[in-house]
């Protein structure tokens, strides 16, 4: 069955970087699309960034853009979240999803915070 994996938030001060991970299993990774979702306390959830399979097109929710990069390793079955300047409103649980397949993974606290 599809499984999806997070991995790599936790605590970090304004400015500072995390990377997250979500490795990815019961597919054929590179024939998807991948997204990362994230759902701030008291919020919505919402789309961060979304990345083909062919990584030939790349988008980003505007608040992260310039700071956030979504790439994969096709090999790895493994799709990543680079966050770089990160900053309070970042706070958040942070999924990733394959909208092909209609599955989330359990998601990654990310907290930033002074």
């Amino acid at each position: 069955q599809v499984q999806l994996v997070e991995s790599g938030g936790g605590l970090v001060q304004p400015g500072g970087s995390l990377r997250l991970s979500c490795v990815a299993s019961g597919f054929t990774f590179s024939n998807y699309a991948m997204r990362w979702y994230r759902q701030p306390p008291g919020k919505e959830r919402e789309l961060v960034a979304a990345i083909s399979g062919a990584t030939s097109s790349i988008t980003y929710r505007d608040s992260v853009k310039g700071r956030f990069i979504i790439s994969r390793d096709n090999v790895k079955y493994t799709v990543y979240l680079q966050m770089n300047n990160l900053k309070p409103e970042d706070t958040a649980v942070y999924y990733c999803f394959v909208p092909g397949l209609n599955s989330w993974g359990q998601g990654t606290q990310v907290t930033v915070s002074s």
